[in-house]
């Protein structure tokens, strides 16, 4: 039961401690990368629900959308909470009923929860057939990679969560029926607090996308659930039926003429 507790409150403060660092002058960065992508993607999907999880900093993200119903979910009870919130629940047990949502928005949740696969399943549940949902993380294999290898050890935040590679998240998406619709990187400077050096290491930006797309720091993966579809029986038999009329098939038992 301690153990237990301690374990929620450490990830509490964990995500607290998230929200401070994107308020930081490398964590503001950050955002407007991402928002500048999301700025290219979310005026596209259409829907009558948009839901967001995490990160509530970033309620913006919900100016992009032309879907009128949007809300944001926060994660435990125990962070503080924002204005804009909606709904608060555990990141593995979403209060909302199955086929509902049209799309979600995921913004740097798996990094920092005991079960990110969990997580996922949820989302796949919500999803309507054919909705879409949108992950946001952090690249390990990055210049973000390289200083998480590095500063790890120091429980310091954002390095000290698990940053799962694009691979790793799409063998999860295989397993729950999705199917990749779009991937984006960007951020490939160094990341440094320091505005000024970052400012002349915009060059990297540029170059990056084109020799080095795939370290960039920052992925975007939009995916669609997919949906099977089920032929009726009735139909199956009914082409059966055909096929034995026209002789391309026959019975398989005779009855003898003697």
């Amino acid at each position: 039961m301690t153990d237990s507790l301690n374990t929620k409150l450490s990830r509490n403060s964990v995500r607290q401690r998230l929200l401070d660092w994107f308020n930081t002058p490398l964590g503001r960065q950050v955002i407007d990368d991402e928002h500048l992508i999301m700025e290219s993607i979310l005026p596209d999907l259409f829907g009558y629900h948009f839901m967001q999880i995490g990160l509530v900093h970033q309620n913006h993200l919900l100016a992009c959308t032309r879907i009128n119903h949007h809300f944001i979910a926060q994660l435990n009870e125990e962070d503080s909470i924002d204005c804009a919130v909606s709904l608060i629940c555990q990141d593995d047990s979403l209060p909302i009923a199955s086929d509902s949502v049209d799309v979600v928005v995921l913004s740097h949740v798996l990094e920092y929860s005991q079960t990110p696969h969990k997580i996922l399943r949820e989302i796949e549940r919500i999803l309507i057939g054919e909705g879409h949902l949108i992950i946001v993380g952090f690249n390990p294999w990055s210049l973000f990679g390289i200083w998480r290898l590095l500063l790890a050890w120091r429980e310091e935040t954002p390095w000290c969560g698990h940053f799962f590679s694009y691979n790793r998240i799409r063998d999860w998406f295989t397993l729950l029926d999705f199917d990749l619709i779009q991937l984006k990187r960007v951020f490939y400077r160094p990341p440094l607090q320091n505005s000024k050096i970052m400012g002349k290491l915009f060059f990297m930006e540029k170059i990056g996308k084109y020799c080095w797309s795939i370290f960039g720091s920052i992925y975007v993966v939009v995916v669609r659930k997919r949906v099977v579809p089920l032929t009726p029986v009735k139909d199956l038999w009914s082409k059966r039926r055909n096929m034995i009329k026209s002789r391309i098939a026959e019975p398989t038992t005779r009855i003898s003429d003697s």
